[in-house]
């Protein structure tokens, strides 16, 4: 790992002030909202939980406990800045105080960019970048539908920029929500499709921030229980989407890893599909999933022993192997995962254009995620990446 000088080094933790976790803990979040104030809360979800009802039965749990609520959902897979304004309209135009968002990461972080432009003003635009904000955040409680974005609980909110088609990255403290909500009831039946992107996302999240180099031994620790959860139940949650079981251990796996990249941050693997996403509007965790591997490669002369300890983490039998065999005995445990559960093999399955890679490596140099990878890439690096995910 690269040197650092810990006498002049200080680390934040960043983490929710409250966090709802188990079996029905969404049945919570009225009475919660209630007790901080709320008066009339907008739910901030997308097309889909709001055809399914899911958010009517939300919507019902927090009108019980007295607090008036209206549905914005018009959060939409990699959220944008017009989603963003469109709810900050429907915002004020409804008079309300209190946001809840519902729903996977898209959710979540079109409900913190709200919660950013009704607080603070402003253009979302202007809050990329690191700590832009001046002002709390709009209340937020966040209820996740999906084990794996952990954007309940951190700090991070992506937002693409319409007129570049760029993700933009917005790490604040400020947008952390106050309350996290993970009940494993509301990921029963998602897609196994779903299950598995969003299972791999979170696999990412816990790699990227083992080997950041502001790692500590407390993100170290939830990164490799997130690890070591999501080797023995991501396959069963893939297989069975009621199995219950599988789906609290990965509420708890998404979870652990979201502490793990909230504090240690990420790298290139992110920089990378944030692009990705903002180009081609495509799925985060199944990018994340197809260039994790790669990018491990890339890695792998920095921190050969945090990828064999990777190994042993996703249960890899790593006796009488050297460090080097180890670490790329782990790299090859992600790939037979992430295969196993249907995830794509590469770029090319989702149409990716080898003469974007250019402008798709510059933007990635520029994404605040890559400042904590193990190892610096040139843009040449960064497309020989990209092209290693083909």
């Amino acid at each position: 790992m690269p040197v650092v000088n810990l006498a002049e080094t200080t680390y934040g933790f960043f983490i929710p002030s409250v966090t709802l976790m188990g079996v029905g803990a969404s049945k919570e979040v009225g009475a919660k909202a209630a007790e901080l104030g709320a008066k009339k809360c907008m739910i901030v979800t997308d097309a889909g939980l709001a055809k399914l009802g899911v958010a009517a039965k939300i919507q019902e749990n927090i009108k019980a406990a007295g607090v008036d609520c209206i549905i914005y959902d018009g959060a939409e897979p990699n959220p944008t800045d017009k989603n963003v304004h469109d709810g900050v309209k429907v915002y004020q135009d409804n008079g309300c105080d209190f946001i809840v968002s519902l729903g996977g990461g898209s959710s979540h972080d079109c409900g913190k960019g709200i919660g950013l432009v009704t607080a603070g003003g402003g253009h979302i635009r202007d809050y990329e970048g690191v700590n832009k904000s001046s002002v709390p955040l709009t209340p937020l409680i966040s209820i996740n539908t999906t084990a794996g974005t952990a954007s309940e609980m951190t700090r991070f909110c992506i937002i693409t920029n319409t007129d570049t088609n760029v993700k933009m990255a917005i790490v604040d403290w400020r947008v952390t929500p106050l309350v996290a909500v993970d009940d494993p009831v509301l990921m029963l039946g998602k897609p196994p499709a779903l299950t598995a992107s969003t299972g791999m996302d979170a696999l990412t999240h816990a790699v990227e921030a083992y080997v950041s180099i502001i790692a500590t031994p407390i993100t170290d620790a939830v990164a490799e229980k997130s690890i070591r959860l999501i080797a023995e139940w991501l396959r069963p949650a893939v297989a069975l989407g009621s199995n219950i079981k599988a789906r609290d251990m990965m509420c708890y796996a998404q979870f652990m890893a979201g502490m793990a990249f909230n504090n240690a941050s990420l790298g290139y693997v992110h920089s990378m599909a944030h692009q990705l996403g903002g180009f081609y509007n495509l799925p985060h965790g199944v990018c994340n999933a197809i260039l994790l591997p790669v990018v491990c490669e890339f890695n792998l002369i920095a921190c050969p022993d945090r990828f064999a300890d990777i190994a042993e983490f996703m249960g890899v039998p790593c006796e009488g192997l050297s460090v080097t065999e180890a670490a790329a005995a782990g790299i090859a445990a992600i790939r037979e995962l992430s295969a196993s559960i249907g995830i794509p093999a590469g770029l090319k399955d989702l149409d990716v254009k080898e003469a974007d890679f250019m402008i798709m490596a510059e933007n990635t140099a520029k994404d605040a995620c890559q400042l904590t990878n193990p190892r610096r890439a040139t843009l040449d690096d960064i497309v020989a990446m990209f092209k290693a995910a083909m």
